[in-house]
């Protein structure tokens, strides 16, 4: 097998850092004057990305984005997956436009009649007939998971190691010792020891759901169809069905977190593995930039959650902990209403995967020619490659395979040549946007970076 050269590749990332460093005095400035930000930049993990500091981001058009110094980059990254429509779609642009300066009124609490539509059009693509709204996929999965506790009459979730669903409490846990929730790695104040709320399986192993699951405690599995924050892990054959079997033997309902993985398609992996999830959640990208989130729930359990709420057991229009004042507002219905007609339509998911598959091709060729024990996965219109072969198949494998110093060299390499991919792993997305051409780009810089530190 081939390898990287530890000394090589120091002596590369120095002078990668010393190139970004040149290049980018205006964007420095900006960022030293941020001295009333936490950490220097408006949230803090946008000081994530390699190099020392941050870009800063002036322009943005389609799949472009131009910083403070006047460099273009191709994106990859797409907000890590929050721009998936691509950063400005003209329909949604012109959906904003509309609502903000001829109708008026961003936020009323009030319907407006382009609720209905998201809602149909949602309905449609995952097979779940009812819906409500949020701000974020983070909120949505909060709210499903108090409905799934209350209808079960059950105080705990089931996660699988090293998931990410937001900032969701009971989804910072790992699998420990005999198998016990802990503790994510660097989780910020968990309000209680992640146990008392959460147990934890592996991804891929049916063995482990049913052992926590056993104790007939759990509310609610929450997955998205295949692992896409520590890497994209695959679901085995079989797997997704077992786990929706599963869940029936033991009372159990199941959220399937199509956040990210939307990028399989039209209706996500719901809709090209034909799951049957009791809810959903879906966000970042279903309005075009514009915050939202959004889940949906089977038609019985609509029915159960009506019954509760009538019955004046719970509480979903005032301070029972579902809701928000600016969920649900005029500005992001309008902006999701053009993004899913218009921008995110089947044609425009198959031109996304046509270039993710031509993109992960591209790798694999690097890959290959080097003799590196890497592998390349792609799911829809993303891709990304780990630092370990055969292709990890749960997050705690992909946690495994993480390399500091090689990731922060690949993303500033290519950064210094006019490709981003996304800061926190090795993702690439494709947009509507997205050209034969910015394929070829990676694939030529990726296979010129590689080669500088690779034997």
């Amino acid at each position: 097998m081939g390898e990287i050269y530890p000394g090589r590749l120091g002596e590369a990332m120095a002078a990668e850092r010393q190139s970004y460093y040149d290049a980018h005095p205006r964007t420095r400035a900006v960022v030293a004057a941020g001295t009333h930000l936490l950490t220097g930049v408006p949230m803090t993990w946008m000081a994530k990305w390699a190099g020392g500091f941050p870009l800063v981001h002036d322009t943005a058009a389609g799949n472009l984005v131009t910083d403070v110094d006047g460099h273009t980059y191709v994106d990859f990254a797409l907000g890590d997956t929050g721009a998936m429509a691509g950063h400005s779609p003209p329909a949604t642009v012109a959906a904003i436009e509309l609502r903000a300066a001829v109708r008026g009124g961003l936020t009323t609490m009030l319907p407006t009649e382009d609720a209905e539509p998201v809602a149909a059009n949602l309905a449609e693509r995952f097979g779940l007939p009812r819906w409500s709204f949020a701000l974020s996929a983070t909120d949505a999965n909060r709210w499903a998971l108090r409905l799934a506790r209350m209808l079960t009459g059950r105080a705990k979730v089931l996660v699988f190691a090293h998931c990410y669903h937001g900032t969701v409490d009971e989804t910072f846990a790992v699998r420990g010792e005999h198998s016990a929730a802990e503790q994510s790695p660097g989780n910020v104040g968990p309000p209680v020891d992640v146990a008392e709320t959460t147990r934890v399986a592996e991804f891929n192993n049916l063995a482990s759901v049913e052992e926590a699951l056993r104790h007939r405690d759990v509310a609610c599995v929450i997955t998205e169809p295949a692992l896409t924050n520590i890497g994209i892990v695959l679901p085995d054959e079989g797997f997704l069905a077992g786990l929706r079997d599963a869940c029936d033997r033991h009372g159990t309902l199941l959220l399937i977190d199509e956040t990210h993985t939307l990028s399989a398609g039209p209706g996500g992996m719901t809709r090209t593995e034909q799951l049957e999830p009791d809810m959903v959640v879906v966000g970042k990208s279903i309005a075009g930039g514009v915050p939202i989130g959004a889940y949906g729930i089977s038609a019985d359990l609509a029915e159960r959650v009506t019954a509760a709420a009538t019955g004046g057991d719970i509480d979903l229009v005032d301070v029972g902990g579902v809701g928000g004042t600016l969920a649900g507002n005029a500005l992001s219905l309008a902006a999701a209403r053009a993004t899913l007609e218009h921008v995110l339509t089947a044609d425009a998911f198959a031109h996304m995967c046509s270039l993710a598959e031509a993109y992960t091709a591209g790798v694999q060729e690097t890959i290959d020619r080097h003799r590196l024990d890497w592998s390349v996965v792609q799911l829809g219109a993303r891709a990304e490659y780990r630092f370990c072969a055969p292709a990890p198949r749960n997050g705690t494998e992909s946690a495994a395979a993480h390399d500091e110093l090689l990731d922060a060299y690949l993303h500033l390499a290519l950064l210094n040549r006019g490709v981003l991919i996304t800061p926190f792993h090795n993702m690439a997305l494709m947009c509507p946007a997205t050209t034969e051409a910015d394929v070829t780009l990676h694939t030529r810089v990726f296979a010129d970076v590689v080669t500088a530190v690779a034997s």
